[in-house]
């Protein structure tokens, strides 16, 4: 038999052997309703059971039958509806939970760790360039062959120690030009090595006013105590008023 909850109109099928002559209460899965459901009606065409009389007799009735006490009513039954009879609605559906996507790590921790060492390493090089401006006469006493980098960057580096003799120049013909050639000797005439800066040459007039110079570096970058070194030097075209040289270490700049 099919029931019909009078509250949500919900149908459950149930046996109808289970239900007694005078009913019985159900509750409602569902909703909770309890109502009390009638029995079923007995099926159309079953013949009723029609009680006969007994036959006369001498003998007296037989006494009444005893009829058994009354059962309790049957208890509740709780009806599971069956599944195809609950459509599932909208809001019943399970809906998997969205997969969550990590957003890409930001690119502004790497720019700052790099944009940080760049700025340590110009930092260092900043650095190590005033510390070699400022105590270049103490890298040049512990490393005397830095005094000719010194000079050709223009610094100037204290040449104490250093002699410059035997100074001569001579002109002559070379691929049909005048060639003026200087000669000199340098001495150490200190007691400790001392670094050899470049050397200039200057030509003057006979007013002493100088006309022009040229600078070069020697072939020897530092001297032992007591050593020697013999340098040359040479012009093409020089002046036609020179009539001096002067020659000397160069100074810072020139």
């Amino acid at each position: 038999m099919i029931l019909t909850c009078p509250a949500c109109q919900t149908r459950y099928q149930a046996d109808a052997a289970k239900f007694p002559p005078q009913g019985r209460s159900v509750r409602c899965a569902k909703c909770g309703e309890v109502w009390h459901q009638a029995a079923p009606e007995p099926e159309p065409g079953a013949e009723a059971f029609v009680a006969q009389p007994a036959p006369a007799s001498s003998s007296p009735p037989p006494p009444p039958p005893s009829y058994p006490a009354a059962e309790p009513p049957p208890p509740q039954v709780y009806v599971q509806p069956p599944i195809r009879d609950v459509e599932p609605q909208p809001d019943m559906e399970e809906t998997q939970p969205e997969e969550s996507i990590a957003p890409p790590p930001s690119e502004w921790p790497r720019r700052i760790a790099l944009g940080a060492g760049w700025v340590a390493l110009a930092v260092v090089v900043i650095v190590i360039g005033i510390a070699a401006t400022a105590y270049r006469q103490q890298i040049v006493q512990v490393w005397p062959q830095s005094a000719s980098l010194y000079s050709r960057l223009g610094m100037k580096v204290r040449t104490a120690g250093l002699d410059i003799h035997n100074i001569k120049y001579t002109e002559g013909q070379q691929d049909g030009q005048i060639v003026l050639t200087v000669t000199g000797a340098l001495t150490n005439v200190s007691s400790r090595e001392q670094p050899v800066p470049q050397i200039r040459v200057g030509l003057v007039d006979n007013d002493q006013r100088e006309l022009y110079h040229w600078t070069f570096a020697p072939d020897v970058m530092t001297l032992r105590p007591g050593q020697s070194h013999n340098f040359v030097t040479r012009l093409s075209s020089p002046p036609d008023r020179a009539r001096y040289v002067n020659v000397r270490f160069a100074k810072a700049g020139e």
